[in-house]
Formats: C-alpha cells, sequence, structure tokens
C-alpha cells in the first residue's frame, strides 16, 4: 500500500504547563521521562489523529512528529482542545502561532538514494513465549555464553536486522552517540471491560543512534518513516530524522 501523503510537524511544548498538566493527570515519570506524558497530551489535542511517532529533542527544539494529516486538519482537531492542553502544547489559536507547523515531507525516493539519519530507540527484543521485553544488549552476551561484546555493535546490528525486517532501507554505516539506562512508565492493557489500567515501571535502554542509510524499496521506505523504528513508538521512540548526504 503506497503513503501518499506525509507532513512532519513541529511544535514546542511550554516545559511549565507541560509539567503542570502531567502533574494534574498524574503522568509524571519517576525518572523524568516525558514519553507518556506527551503521549497522552498529543491524544488529548488530537484524538485518533495524534501524531506517531513523535521525538521530543528538549525545551528549545521542541517536539517533531509525524503525521497523515494536513496542517488544516491538525487546526480543526487543536480548536477542539481543552484550552490548558492547547498551552501545554504551546499552541495559539492557529498551528502556526507559537511556534508550531506542518510542512509536507517526500515519501516518494529513488531506490538506491543514500541518506543521512538519526533515529531515537529502545533497542528490545520479546523472548521466547513469555514475550518478555528485554535489552538487544543483555540477551546477545546470553548467547554468547557471557563472552565480552561490544555494547554499540550490538545495537546497530539490532538496527541493521530489524531494517531488514521491516523491509525498505538497508543500514550503510551506523554509530551510537548517546546511550542511557532508562525506567520508563506505561500502562498496563486490559484485560476485559471490567478491568482496570495500573501504571508499570519498565527499566530498557534509551539509544540515539546516527550514520547513513540506503532506500531499497520506496513505499516500504515510506512506510516505516509514517510507522517509525522499534518499539515504544507511542512514547517518543523510532522516529527517522533524516538529512541530506552530499555526493
Amino acid at each position: 500500500m503506497s503513503l501518499e501523503t506525509l507532513y512532519l510537524l513541529h511544535t514546542q511544548p511550554n516545559p511549565q504547563r507541560l509539567a503542570t498538566w502531567a502533574a494534574r493527570n498524574r503522568l509524571l515519570d519517576p525518572q523524568g521521562d516525558l514519553g507518556y506524558a506527551l503521549h497522552a497530551l498529543l491524544h488529548a489535542a488530537f484524538g485518533e489523529h495524534a501524531p506517531q511517532p513523535f521525538r521530543y529533542l528538549d525545551a528549545e527544539k521542541g517536539l517533531l512528529a509525524y503525521t497523515r494529516l494536513t496542517a488544516a486538519e491538525l487546526a480543526q482537531c487543536v480548536a477542539l482542545a481543552d484550552p490548558d492542553v492547547v498551552a501545554a502544547l504551546g499552541l495559539g489559536q492557529t498551528l502556526h502561532q507559537a511556534g508550531m507547523n506542518a510542512r509536507p515531507f517526500p515519501t516518494q525516493w529513488a531506490p538506491g538514494h543514500v541518506l543521512g539519519f538519526e533515529v531515537r530507540v529502545r533497542p528490545t527484543i520479546r523472548e521466547g513465549k513469555t514475550g518478555r521485553e528485554r535489552d538487544a544488549f543483555l540477551s546477545a552476551v546470553e548467547k554468547a555464553g557471557g563472552a565480552e561484546l561490544d555494547r554499540s555493535e550490538v545495537y546497530i546490528q539490532w538496527l541493521r536486522e530489524l531494517l531488514v525486517r521491516q523491509g525498505g532501507a538497508e543500514l550503510i554505516d551506523a554509530v551510537v552517540t548517546r546511550y542511557q539506562l532508562l525506567g520508563v512508565t506505561r500502562k498496563t492493557q486490559k484485560g476485559g471491560p471490567g478491568d482496570a489500567r495500573y501504571s508499570r515501571f519498565v527499566s530498557g535502554p534509551d539509544v540515539v543512534l546516527t550514520g547513513q542509510l540506503r532506500v531499497t524499496d520506496p513505499q516500504s521506505f515510506a512506510q516505516i518513516l509514517a510507522r517509525g523504528i522499534g518499539r515504544h513508538r507511542a512514547f517518543g521512540f523510532g522516529l527517522l530524522m533524516l538529512r541530506s548526504v552530499r555526493g
């Protein structure tokens, strides 16, 4: 299935208003991760059309997200949102006030096109029948019988294999530019109509990789951009930031 339209959305959430809104809704993370709070805030503003994947860079650079909605359609959603939500996201009465805009993003790529990239990921794998999520590095060490492995190389290989499985692009080279062990707050899924959801704390790797990739299938690559890379894409991971590569 081809992807005809994609937009790159930018906004600058107000740190103080975001913290107040998150505290009021009991969404503050004990380690300071804003992923779940921003996930909830975007859904409060845009409903089922909440942009995803997204990445929050910092208070100065703001938040980036991919969406299939036009600026006019996004503005309609914002017009119906609660004023506190609009203020926390740093929005004015229109998308172009207070530093928010949406611009068309390419969906047509030539096979063989080389692009620079940066992506924040949570390199984990699902293990066995339990489906337990585990750090890809710890899993690799266990499989290697406790042998010494390079953490960065394991994460780069994880990304290389993930791109192969998803199709659309192949990794040329990459480096890990940031690594930290980060615990994040997640809500459990409901087991049935009467079941209550509760918060749980999940620890795992938070990794930023930069490098170059090559487009192998244009349609599949466009879907990767719209869908994101890896797990926890709804919580601030998986957005591919692209840049041109000089020949």
